[in-house]
């Protein structure tokens, strides 16, 4: 592990918003775990994605798959990559997607209410 990496923690694995749709199209069909609150999440979610505010995360994990790739989405990134974190530790395949529902509407794709 390099110096930064000891210091600050490894860098945690990440996707664009584009990514992440071509997963969902093409790819391995990982789980969406959106970490808003609920009033975030009913204005507008990724398809399928599975609500699990961050504050609830430590004590609803056992939710989530062990053996599936897990995508965590919040607003603009920044709890989404506390949670991809929080998950990596407890031995979860895990990606943050980057800039979050920010960048996902920037990409114009599909958002369900």
């Amino acid at each position: 592990m390099g110096f930064f990496s000891k210091l600050f923690g490894a860098a945690t694995p990440s996707l664009t918003a584009a990514e992440v749709e071509e997963k969902l199209k093409f790819g391995k069909h990982p789980m969406i775990l959106d970490v808003r609150q609920p009033d975030e999440f009913r204005q507008g979610h990724i398809t399928g994605a599975k609500l699990i505010p961050l504050n609830e995360l430590h004590r609803r994990m056992k939710e989530l798959p062990k053996g599936r790739e897990i995508v965590c989405v919040c607003a603009s990134g920044s709890r989404s990559a506390s949670a991809a974190k929080i998950l990596i530790k407890e031995g979860y395949v895990v990606f943050d997607m980057r800039g979050g529902m920010l960048a996902w509407r920037r990409a114009k794709l599909p958002v369900q209410k």
